[in-house]
């Protein structure tokens, strides 16, 4: 594909947002003709229509969808540089935007996010979903990262890096009547005990199917959680027992009235950064990932 002038772009991103020509003419000041001619441009550059005609509205085609996005990105990056060097100071916040899987428990992306909200720098946007949705957006650069319980997998068609973050061991928690009763005799008492679990498509999950297995426990499941953060409340009715990372037990226990049953070290729940860089470059994302690697190990 030849290169795309940036100013094919923003006409194009004007037209989709006007949906018609003549609209987008009179908002950038341009003759029909020059818009029409600039549109030509675009897509003999891409190879593909970028609209179709929907009544007297211009509608994007798929591929023309998947330009906008790219042009929506692009165009607001220009309009930023034009205003720090219009006058705006140059120290100004750097957007960082943030997709956090579902899966991953908020205690901790809270934890993860700190030093990018805490540095000043930064305008912090959080978007939460699952991990296809997000990688996804992560791949069109609608988000500069994605922090998740599991790296991408094989499945995945997307050109992404996931990085180590670090990685913790689990605490077992539950309500002082509950906490009381299956702390002695840890861990052999777990047998036949209550349980409110994360769902099986977790990492944390298979992670635990494999430690119940391993030590012969049959763990009676109530219910099962994709958010851990439900899961806690349910939890502090005092009905089963959880499972928490232990770098968070502790906030996690003064915050839904909990206590600690016992620790399992050798289920591991690790924490990934998923960018779409070999080399992570964004500023915001390297304060994430220098924090994390000196506080989980």
């Amino acid at each position: 594909m030849s290169r795309i002038p940036y100013r094919n772009l923003q006409t194009f991103w004007t037209v989709v947002k006007e949906g018609s020509i003549s609209r987008a003419g009179r908002k950038l000041h341009l003759a029909q003709p020059t818009i029409s001619g600039q549109i030509r441009q675009l897509e003999k550059a891409c190879g593909q229509q970028l609209f179709t005609r929907v009544g007297r509205n211009l509608v994007p085609t798929q591929m023309g969808q998947i330009v906008f996005r790219y042009a929506e990105e692009i165009v607001s990056l220009g309009n930023e540089l034009s205003e720090v060097m219009g006058g705006i100071p140059a120290d100004q916040p750097v957007r960082l935007r943030v997709g956090v899987t579902d899966a991953l428990p908020k205690s901790v992306a809270t934890q993860l996010l700190q030093p990018a909200l805490h540095a000043g720098q930064f305008r912090l946007i959080c978007r939460e979903g699952r991990a296809e949705q997000l990688v996804a957006d992560l791949a069109v650069h609608q988000l500069d990262v994605v922090l998740s319980d599991a790296p991408l997998g094989s499945n995945v068609k997307v050109k992404a890096f996931s990085h180590l973050l670090g990685e913790c061991g689990v605490s077992i928690v539950a309500a002082e009547s509950l906490a009381r009763s299956y702390r002695r005799h840890f861990p052999e008492r777990l047998d036949l005990a209550p349980f409110f679990l994360p769902t099986e498509n977790t990492a944390l999950r298979q992670s635990l199917d494999a430690w119940f297995e391993s030590c012969g426990f049959r763990p009676k499941i109530l219910a099962e959680f994709e958010d851990s953060a439900l899961m806690k409340f349910f939890a502090r009715e005092g009905k089963a027992l959880c499972v928490v990372p232990d770098v968070v037990e502790k906030e996690v226990c003064s915050q839904f009235n909990l206590q600690l049953v016992g620790r399992v070290r050798t289920v591991r729940e690790k924490f990934y950064a998923i960018s779409v860089e070999r080399r992570i470059t964004h500023p915001g994302v390297r304060a994430i990932s220098e924090l994390a690697r000196k506080h989980l190990s």
